[in-house]
């Protein structure tokens, strides 16, 4: 599928009406009922602001098609075509599928200020965007993988992601 194109399902994804996903956040999630319902690293990562290890995470070296949700409200959030090796041991992305998915705010924790990326629904941190990316964007969304959950393209559908599967529409006909 051309640029274009995936632009242009994203579009149409963007006016998509929400899901209830399974594993999604509600206003009524204490930090108890997180912990519950995240591993410790998760926890750790989108609560707590952590980073996981690289090169020994889930996601850094996964290949398949598919698209990644935020793992604490289930909001679509990076395909894997905007997906490429950084060479950093952590996924990096081009892009989020929609803007509105991610926030950013300016992260102060080192000498040299980066830019925090949180989720724009669950406000968990995610990672940090650079600008040192690849074309098309110039940016590097990395990601921790703790704060990711990956659906394969083949259970987009029966994960109730299924107007994503557009994004992958020339790898199933081809």
């Amino acid at each position: 599928m051309a640029g274009d194109e995936r632009a242009t399902a994203r579009d149409a994804a963007d006016e998509a009406v929400p899901r209830d996903a399974p594993d999604e956040a509600t206003p009524r999630d204490t930090p108890d009922q997180l912990r519950r319902r995240l591993t410790p690293q998760q926890y750790d990562v989108t609560q707590r602001e952590g980073t996981e290890p690289p090169f020994d995470n889930e996601y850094w070296d996964e290949h398949r098609d598919g698209i990644y949700v935020d793992v604490v409200s289930g909001e679509p959030l990076f395909s894997s075509r905007d997906k490429y090796d950084s060479g950093t041991g952590w996924p990096s992305f081009t892009r989020p599928l929609r803007k509105e998915a991610v926030t950013t705010k300016k992260d102060w924790k080192l000498v040299l200020p980066r830019t925090e990326v949180r989720g724009g629904s669950s406000d968990s941190h995610l990672g940090h965007v650079f600008k040192d990316g690849p074309a098309p964007t110039g940016l590097r969304y990395c990601m921790n993988s703790a704060a990711l959950r990956f659906i394969p393209k083949e259970r987009l559908e029966e994960e109730g992601y299924g107007e994503y599967l557009r994004e992958f529409e020339d790898a199933i006909e081809g």
